[in-house]
């Protein structure tokens, strides 16, 4: 799908503030409301748009420990790498898991609520797949930046 000015202004918009009325997108790039609409349709069912979601703020909920824990695999076992990834869908803590090169094959997201639940999962249950051989847990402190824009020159 090519993507001309308005398309990439629906995008950045979007990003921005996925509730924002039809009307009010209308109003932002220029066009009436059902050209727009058509539009924002064409870009979800392209898959540009994949979804929209809410966000949610974990400290509210009582989540306040997030880290990142670098996994190094032991590969000599059969199927390591399909195992690992089957096992880790099973953990909702795991927010995120990402492969990757360099220190360590898999890079997690770790979301719980307090520093003993995250000992809890440390050594109850990822410490306890067979096809780990190191974690490495990188604590987080505070964000300091999280863009829900994609870097893209959108004009």
């Amino acid at each position: 799908m090519k993507l001309d000015n308005i398309d990439l202004k629906i995008l950045r918009l979007l990003q921005e503030n996925s509730k924002i009325t039809n009307l009010d997108l209308s109003k932002r790039i220029g066009l009436s409301p059902a050209p727009t609409l058509e539009r924002v349709k064409k870009l979800e069912q392209s898959g540009v748009i994949q979804s929209y979601h809410a966000k949610v703020d974990a400290a509210k909920l009582g989540l306040s420990v997030s880290t990142f824990v670098l996994v190094s695999l032991a590969w000599q076992k059969d199927n390591a790498l399909d195992s690992f990834i089957k096992k880790i869908q099973d953990i909702d803590e795991v927010t995120e898991c990402y492969i990757i090169t360099g220190d360590g094959d898999f890079l997690l997201r770790i979301i719980c609520k307090d520093i003993p639940a995250y000992e809890q999962l440390l050594f109850k249950k990822l410490s306890q797949i067979e096809e780990v051989e190191r974690l490495r847990t990188l604590m987080t402190l505070s964000k300091v930046k999280k863009s829900k824009v994609l870097p893209y020159h959108y004009e």
